[in-house]
């Protein structure tokens, strides 16, 4: 089977990743589980082999990664007919390795992923910044996929989105859709942020805020009356809030603590958690900016967020915890597997010892 045909099957198979590593047979995760295919484990030469045949098919030149020297690579690529891959290439224990993220064509369905219709109010909001955080591989793209998608539907204006790579393509619907990705089409987030602002945005989506520079272009592009759409690998509203402050100098966090509680408009965190069907579940919590959050991150008391989360309910707020309490009661998720993924470990205990579950 050549590297097309094996692509296809996993978009067959439903397949999220492809770990092409030396000393272990050509593995694939499907809901959470891997799955080793029954060759015996690939050698360093097979791996060098499947790489270069995912430059090929990428239509990338091999030769510029082996060159330079590279460390890793990410690049996204499409087949035809059969859907779209984000590869990251890399070096480890002098070998060549590879791990494959596959994307089907088409743009996902927010019921298909588990997606509430709570977390989709994000795509309402006019202005401000909006983030959505979780580890790597919690689905956040998805997510904010799936928001992008509904406001190219609802509402018109010029959707700027920057990426890396680029994972979804979006077609232009109501709205003008401009994707850029890094560095391809150009060569950083910050420097894709500050162009964006001279494109006449109405949204813009930044794949991912990764150091001060970007995280202070993107408030103030908030402040200018944009809606800006981030990402974080952070649990937590509060801890995304001390994330970003603590990513400058004491000398600047009361600045970006003022703009920050002034701009942000809601944080959406989510986890994927494993079912008793043995398949994956998200869990979100939603935290929607009130004056009582506001007054939280202007004061420096960000540990208090999650009791006004809790109480936060007709807002269309939760808490982690109060979803994987729902996740349980549902039968979809087991107490043990619940207190794994809990933020408050004991605290959830009791609620779930209180209600019998």
């Amino acid at each position: 089977m050549n590297l097309e045909q094996f692509l296809k099957s996993m978009i067959d198979v439903r397949a999220s990743d492809i770990f092409v590593i030396a000393g272990l047979p050509l593995t694939y995760q499907v809901d959470g589980r891997q799955v080793r295919s029954d060759a015996g484990p690939l050698m360093p030469a097979d791996t060098e082999a499947m790489v270069r045949a995912i430059y090929e098919v990428a239509g990338r030149p091999f030769e510029r990664f082996a060159e330079l020297g590279n460390h890793d690579e990410d690049f996204s690529f499409a087949l035809p007919g059969v859907g779209r891959f984000r590869a990251n290439v890399f070096r480890q224990r002098g070998s060549l390795g590879a791990v494959v993220r596959v994307i089907p064509f088409g743009l996902p369905d927010p019921a298909d992923f588990g997606i509430p219709e709570e977390v989709m109010r994000i795509a309402r909001f006019q202005k401000g910044l909006v983030l959505v955080t979780g580890p790597a591989g919690a689905g956040k793209s998805t997510t904010l996929a799936c928001v992008i998608d509904r406001l190219n539907r609802e509402r018109s204006g010029h959707i700027i989105t920057m990426e890396d790579p680029i994972e979804y393509v979006h077609r232009h619907g109501s709205c003008i859709v401009t994707q850029r990705e890094i560095p391809t089409d150009v060569a950083t987030y910050a420097e894709a942020l500050r162009s964006a602002m001279r494109e006449a945005p109405d949204v813009i989506l930044l794949g991912e805020m990764r150091d001060p520079e970007t995280i202070s272009t993107a408030v103030t592009a908030a402040e200018m009356a944009q809606l800006i759409f981030s990402t974080l690998h952070t649990t937590g509203a509060a801890g995304t809030v001390d994330r970003i402050i603590d990513a400058f100098p004491p000398t600047q966090q009361r600045q970006i603590r003022m703009q920050l509680s002034m701009v942000l408009q809601a944080i959406v965190s989510q986890q994927l958690v494993p079912t008793v069907d043995g398949g994956v579940t998200p869990a979100f919590e939603i935290m929607v900016t009130n004056t009582a959050i506001r007054n939280l991150i202007r004061e420096e008391k960000t540990h208090q967020m999650d009791s006004v989360i809790a109480a936060g309910g007709p807002e269309g707020m939760r808490t982690m915890d109060q979803s994987l309490f729902e996740l349980v009661d549902a039968g979809r998720v087991t107490r043990e597997t619940a207190l794994q993924y809990a933020i408050h470990q004991e605290a959830l205990e009791q609620r779930l010892s209180v209600a019998g579950l």
